[in-house]
Formats: C-alpha cells, structure tokens, sequence
C-alpha cells in the first residue's frame, strides 16, 4: 500500500501501541510475528485482543516472554538483528531505532554507547516491539509518514535507576527537535522504545497532510484511564495536493525557525546554501533583538516534509542553535515554468508562473541579466528591460 501516513500520537507512544495500530490498519499478524521469532533468543508470543479503550475500540498487542535475567548491551542487540534472517529494509529500521536509544541512553548516562546497558529497553519484549514494528511499517511501504506532536504525560514513574519524573531522560533526549508537550494525564505517555520508534519513522511532525485515508488502525495501552483513552492512531491512505498549482513544495510544507545570536555573520551565506542543497525551497535571515539588548537572526527555512529531516539536521550542523521551532504551513504556489530568451546572442533564463493558464508573473534570472550585460557592455537594467520584454512576447 503506497501512500500516505498519520500517526496521531496526543495520547502518546510505545511499542505495543504502534503494533496494535498497525494490525488494526490491516497489516497481518503473521508478519509482525514472523519477524519477531527471526530475532528474539528467547520465546516471544503476539497475542491480539479487541478491546476498549474510554469507550472507544481499539486493538491491544500483548508481548508475551518468559522471565529473563539475561542483560544485554546495544552490542549485544546489535548482534542479535546481524544474525537474523529479517527482510534488508526491517533490519536497518531496527538498527536505526536502537542506535538512537543507545546514543540516547549514553548520553544520559555518561557512558560509551556499546557499553549502554539497556535495562528495560533491553527486555525481550521491547526487541519485539521495534522488529514488529519495523515490519510493519515495512509492509505498509508508506511514501511518506507524518507524526503529531508527542504527547509525553505526566508524573513520576519508576525506572530501573529509581523513581524519575515524565518525561524520563531518554525520552527527552530523543525528542530534541521534535514537538512535544506535557499532559494531558499523570501518567507516562511516551516511553523510549515508543519516542525512537517516531523519529525513525517519521518524515514530519505536525498536523494530518491532506490525503484521502482508506484505513485507520486504533492500537491500544496497557492502561485504560477514567476520562481519557489511551490510543494510538494511525491512518493511512494516499496523499493529495490541496491546490491547483504546481511547483514548489507540496501544501503542507514545514517552517523550522531558530533564533541565533552567537554564530560568526560571516558564516550565515554559507549557511542558508547548505539548506538550499539539502532540500529546503527557501531560507532566510530576520535580524531581531533578544534579551539583554543582544542583536540576533532568526533563522527561516520553508522545507517540503520529505526533506525535512535532512534540513533540520543541516540547521543543527551548519549554526550554533541547540533548537528549532517547527509549524505546519498551507502553501499555495503558481504553476511555474523556465523558457529562454537571447538578448543580442547571450541567453537568459526566464522564470513564468501561471494563474489558470494567464501568464501573471515573469522574472528573468538576475545572474544571466548581469553575465549579458558584462558582456555587452550595457546597462543591467536595459538587459533586463529586454528581457522581460522579449519574454512576455514570445510566451505571454
């Protein structure tokens, strides 16, 4: 099933919610479980339920594992996925999603990540969850996969390190730079297993794209709270455009904005390229003013969802923010078109956009404008005089 992807997380993730969701959006048990037993060295169960949750049905996926004292390492799991007979694309998924817990975990715990020692997320039953999932997705084959902002919950809840508060540290280190919330319940919404799985799998974060849903899977939590239910939801479907016009990137695109007052200006022209190789349709700079009188830039980037991922990390590693704030925009672009013209000999690229069919816009490309115009010695603005009007006459 090509196509389109929404994962509404506002009452959270984990593992056993994604893989609920996805057998309610029709993906086969056999394939979740089929992957499962490649890898687990222990006996794992898939066991399905149709329950309710707050008085909505939902679909609950029970892993089921026999008691284990075995601890085991990312090397150790790393392992485990290398030896197993899984499909190429599930096993780099699976990888992928405990790399980030490991890096994650190292990182909150100061230590080497092949030394992390997953604890709970180590347990037989969150190996099946990331493989199942991995699978499931697999099987889906969604062009394009976009998350709501994570809800985390709230409280404390006890971990293997004693009782910490929501979100716990991994969980927080793994959303940096995605859009998260607290609430809306005391209860840990988000677990790590759950909050890797997201920024693996997600293109995007924001609101449902425009698509036409054909199936909606409902997985369901452990917990069923008075006064709140405790799903996951995921749609899925095929992915439309919202406008008429063609061009620039699809309704839907994405705003990542940073404010940044401690990058060297020098630096921001090679910054704003770096973005625009990446993916992003356009960027750009607004000076502004921060607390205690410090000039600053917030930094704009307008970037389709497919890219987003590749953009956001570019901003992370080209300036010297630790953040971005994203949102969700509607965009409505022209048709648009690039002709030629020949100003005595010399081309110049010129840019058309169409309203319905009626030219409305023409632009020639200033580099080719001012290339001419050293050549021939005249005047930019003549060049580009002429080449408006060569343009509207011969394409208008």
């Amino acid at each position: 099933m090509a196509g389109t992807g929404w994962l509404d997380v506002s009452s959270g993730a984990s593992g056993d919610m994604l893989l609920g969701a996805l057998i309610g959006a029709g993906v086969p048990i056999e394939v979740l479980r089929t992957a499962v037993d490649a890898v687990a060295p222990e006996p794992v169960r898939l066991q399905v339920d149709e329950v309710s949750r707050n008085g909505f049905a939902a679909t609950r996926c029970h892993v089921t594992v026999e008691d284990s004292t075995t601890a085991r390492t990312w090397a150790d799991i790393r392992a485990l996925l290398d030896a197993a007979a899984l499909d190429a694309a599930v096993r780099d998924l699976a990888l992928e999603v405990f790399r980030r817990l490991a890096d994650a975990e190292a990182r909150v715990h100061g230590v080497a990540a092949d030394d992390v020692h997953f604890h709970e997320v180590g347990a037989l039953d969150s190996i099946a969850d990331v493989v199942g999932v991995a699978a499931g997705f697999v099987h889906l084959a969604l062009d394009r996969l976009v998350c709501s902002p994570v809800a985390l919950g709230g409280g404390t809840v006890r971990i293997a390190h004693g009782e910490v508060g929501v979100p716990v540290p991994a969980v927080a280190d793994l959303l940096r730079g995605v859009p998260s919330y607290g609430g809306p319940v005391d209860l840990e919404l988000t677990t790590p297993t759950g909050a890797a799985l997201l920024v693996v799998l997600a293109d995007a974060f924001g609101a449902q794209p425009a698509m036409v849903v054909e199936t909606v899977g409902v997985g369901a939590g452990g917990r069923d709270p008075e006064g709140h239910a405790n799903v996951l939801r995921l749609l899925a479907g095929q992915g439309v455009s919202t406008g008429s016009t063609t061009g620039g990137p699809p309704a839907g695109a994405l705003g990542i904005e940073a404010n940044v007052d401690d990058l060297d200006p020098r630096l921001w022209p090679d910054v704003i390229a770096a973005l625009l190789d990446a993916g992003a349709s356009d960027a750009w700079l607004t000076p502004i003013l921060m607390k205690k009188g410090r000039p600053a830039h917030t930094l704009h980037v307008l970037v389709a969802s497919d890219a987003a991922e590749r953009v956001r990390r570019e901003v992370f590693r080209q300036t010297s923010t630790i953040g971005v704030r994203e949102q969700t925009f509607a965009k409505h672009a022209l048709a648009r078109e690039f002709v030629e013209v020949a100003v005595d000999g010399h081309r110049v690229a010129v840019k058309l956009a169409r309203l319905d069919g009626e030219l409305v816009n023409l632009q020639p490309e200033y580099a080719d404008v001012a290339a001419a115009a050293l050549a021939l010695d005249r005047p930019v603005k003549d060049v580009l005089a002429e080449a408006q009007a060569l343009a509207r006459s011969q394409h208008g």
